[in-house]
């Protein structure tokens, strides 16, 4: 048996095509064009590419980029007050402060400084607790939001009864993962790195979503048949070529590759989905701002 390759570049590219028609109804609907500040504090290569990805994902689509990088030695106060500029501005529909920032900066402190309704990345409190609670209104962090959106299209929409496997308990993805599969009517389980018998509790789901970090950690005995894998992990590790690199993800994919019934790879799976995620995201904010009616995917 060979897993079915879950093509998450071309669910994403769906799903872009999908917000860009969505912001032109908006536009004509309410003379509203959605816009995203994204903030960059430093000079971070990686945090460099992936700013430069949404920012022009955001024109591609057809909504306007505020732009706002700054040098490593910003200060907290200056970025504050500029978050709270950004908060006061209506054309301003999201926030995005680029991770990580420099060590003098408290990343927490500028999280909760952006307002719950600008939120793009769903990180706030306010947000959290929405999606844990249950209650309307949240706006969901978009790696789990897209993952979500991969298993459905899987599986169908209704996953009741599942049994779903969280590898991982970030605030980013395990615990938000998590919320989202247990709305979803999911029989869930976190497992992390104090979890005892790890392959064992693996081999009982239906749906694995692995996002601990750990190259190549869960192994293709450890993946019960038949099941859902998805893959968050993005780790580079040495090629068989001197001096090259490689992206594997979290799961040993050549051999879970032939248990699973559907896999992410690593790249071209979760990794597309997280900025079609955020444009939806940024649509959907401006959405609510304005009352128009949200996307059928903002809630997965």
């Amino acid at each position: 048996m060979s897993a079915r390759i879950i093509d998450g570049k071309a669910f994403a590219q769906g799903l872009r095509s999908r917000v860009a028609q969505g912001v032109a109804d908006l536009k004509a609907s309410h003379g509203v064009t959605p816009g995203l500040a994204v903030v960059l504090v430093g000079e971070d290569p990686a945090s460099q590419v992936y700013v430069r990805s949404k920012e022009r994902a955001l024109v591609e689509l057809g909504m306007a980029s505020f732009d706002h990088h700054h040098p490593a030695s910003m200060t907290e106060a200056e970025l504050l007050t500029l978050i709270a500029a950004l908060n006061a501005d209506p054309t301003v529909h999201g926030i995005l402060v680029q991770l990580p920032l420099p060590a003098h900066i408290d990343t927490q402190k500028v999280l909760g400084a952006i307002d719950p309704g600008k939120d793009a990345d769903g990180f706030h409190v306010v947000n959290a607790g929405r999606l844990a609670a249950g209650l309307p209104g949240a706006t969901v962090p978009c790696t789990p939001l897209g993952s979500l959106l991969l298993i459905r299209d899987v599986l169908g929409r209704d996953l009741k009864g599942q049994r779903a496997l969280v590898v991982g308990r970030s605030n980013i993805v395990g615990k938000p993962m998590a919320h989202l599969l247990l709305a979803a009517d999911c029989t869930v389980t976190i497992a992390h790195s104090r979890t005892r018998d790890l392959a064992d509790e693996c081999r009982r789901a239906d749906i694995l979503v692995a996002a601990v970090g750990r190259p190549e950690m869960i192994r293709g005995d450890w993946v019960k048949p038949g099941a859902v894998v998805i893959d968050v992990g993005i780790n580079r590790v040495p090629a068989t070529e001197p001096g090259k690199t490689k992206l594997v993800g979290d799961v040993a994919y050549d051999e879970a590759v032939t248990v699973a019934g559907a896999i992410t790879p690593v790249p071209g799976g979760v990794g597309p989905m997280t900025i079609a995620c955020l444009m939806l995201n940024t649509l959907t904010l401006a959405c609510r701002a304005v009352g128009a009616p949200e996307p059928a995917e903002a809630t997965a």
